[in-house]
């Protein structure tokens, strides 16, 4: 297969896998996120977990959207700009739709009863998912076997539950901890170079 058709068919199934997790999926940045995780790095796998992990730190430390932000890096990863164009379109295109028509209809939406009790129903999927979504985040950071790394997860948690610590102080903390643990460790290794 010629290098330029085997493109397209990476483009259509990015485009269609990224439409379709887009279309039928309530709940959010996080919940997306899994779901991304299970078509691309054990459907697909076009990444590996520790990929889709790193994917998924810059996305929620980026501003805007989550699911836009994830798909930029993991379109680019598949196919470069083209790809990120692709996976950004993919993924905005359902909410784009979906919002117009309850736009359109806000009134009857908002008095539906019926309408009322499936969003309340669909919560508890969400929260399902996002429980998922922090259970395989914590088995990756136990995985990783660093005690630095265990104790930010905890450290973050306590900030975040007990101390109301907004979130955007805790990841910027957990930056700053990641750059001083990577500059630590790269003079360490220039040290053990030169002896």
């Amino acid at each position: 297969m010629k290098t330029q058709e085997k493109k397209v068919i990476i483009l259509w199934k990015l485009f269609k896998a990224t439409f379709l997790l887009s279309a039928f999926t309530f709940g959010g940045g996080f919940v997306i996120v899994s779901l991304f995780k299970k078509k691309f790095v054990e459907e697909f796998k076009w990444l590996d977990e520790d990929e889709m992990l790193d994917i998924t730190a810059i996305a929620q430390s980026s501003p805007g959207p989550i699911p836009i932000n994830a798909s930029v890096i993991l379109g680019y990863r598949m196919a470069g700009i083209l790809g990120s164009l692709t996976a950004i379109l993919g993924t905005a295109l359902p909410p784009m739709i979906i919002i117009s028509v309850i736009s359109h209809f806000y009134t009857q939406f908002r008095s539906n009863r019926i309408i009322a009790i499936a969003l309340q129903v669909m919560r508890a999927g969400v929260a399902a998912v996002i429980f998922d979504v922090v259970i395989n985040l914590g088995k990756n950071v136990m995985k990783a076997r660093r005690m630095l790394y265990i104790l930010l997860m905890i450290g973050a948690f306590v900030a975040a539950v007990v101390f109301d610590v907004s979130a955007m102080l805790i990841i910027l903390g957990c930056l700053f901890v990641g750059i001083a643990d990577l500059l630590i460790n790269l003079k360490r290794t220039k040290k053990e170079g030169q002896v």
